[in-house]
């Protein structure tokens, strides 16, 4: 099982949409809305680096999602 927490900046009057989507997405255990740099955190488990990498990309084409980062846990 492979770990990430995904960062990201969305358009703030997106916010609760791209919430709603995230939460209805395989392999998003959890994600919250957060203050500081970042806008929302979400946390992906997968079967390898490659399905966060996928994960990573469906969210980045999620409508009002600006940037994200992806920290894997090591």
């Amino acid at each position: 099982m492979v770990r990430a927490c995904i960062l990201m900046k969305v358009i703030p009057i997106r916010l609760t949409k791209v919430l709603e989507t995230l939460r209805g997405m395989s392999g998003v255990a959890k994600c919250y809305p957060v203050y500081g740099r970042f806008d929302i955190v979400c946390f992906v488990e997968a079967e390898s680096n490659e399905d966060v990498a996928r994960i990573s990309a469906e969210i980045n084409r999620i409508d009002g999602v600006r940037s994200t980062e992806t920290l894997v846990e090591a």
